[in-house]
């Protein structure tokens, strides 16, 4: 199985891309979390993706397709993959689609979580993350077996630098202007699997599977 998860910020991608990881057996590849590490790193690469996330913006094409270029190419993606958090340009959809034709593969579906923009900066604010292992979690919504602390790890929970309610309306704009067009896109390849993702956890995931797998 071959996936894209899209939606906007605080859609869902990194929560439903666990389970589904687990469900299909494929890898999760998020994006989001290579190039933070790359941050922490202080890598090249890292230190000017956080020139743009730091004002909630894209992180440049280059980037990203380099990327996500180097890791379709390893083993453990042979019989599948799910991107989280990319293509968001459709600059970058079409970027993959050549890369996957290269690779002699094709894409399954792409998967749009739909949200209502009032959510959105209600469930980023109270995201935490775990960062030893990058589990995430919510305050409100996947709260940990002890407040404040990684239920694997044990060790506290932090918020990120950009999880903040300036920063995420900010990122809602950029999704509407750049990312949006890749509904279309996919749609058009016919490749579009729109999901309602306003509802609780369980039933989100649930119709995602069945989508798939019918």
């Amino acid at each position: 199985m071959r996936l894209i998860l899209m939606g906007a910020p605080g859609s869902g991608k990194g929560t439903y891309a666990e389970v589904l990881e687990k469900h299909f057996r494929v890898p999760h590849i998020s994006t989001g979390v290579i190039i933070r590490n790359a941050i922490a790193k202080e890598t090249p690469m890292g230190l000017i993706a956080k020139t743009y996330i730091d004002k909630g913006n894209l992180v440049p094409d280059e980037i990203a397709n380099e990327i996500v270029k180097e890791r379709l190419k390893e083993k453990d993606c042979e019989n599948g993959f799910m991107l989280d958090g990319y293509p968001r340009t459709l600059a970058q959809g079409e970027h993959l689609t050549r890369a996957l034709e290269d690779l002699g593969v094709e894409l399954d579906a792409a998967i749009n979580l739909v949200i209502d923009e009032s959510l959105v900066v209600e469930r980023i604010i109270n995201r935490r993350y775990c960062p030893k292992c990058g589990r995430g979690y919510n305050v409100k919504t996947i709260k940990p077996i002890v407040d404040g602390m990684c239920d694997d790890c044990k060790v506290p929970l932090l918020t990120r630098d950009d999880d903040n309610e300036e920063t995420v309306k900010s990122r809602l704009v950029v999704y509407n202007n750049l990312t949006k067009p890749l509904v279309g896109y996919y749609e058009k390849l016919g490749k579009l699997v729109s999901v309602d993702s306003n509802r609780s956890i369980d039933v989100v995931v649930e119709d995602i599977i069945h989508a798939l797998e019918e």
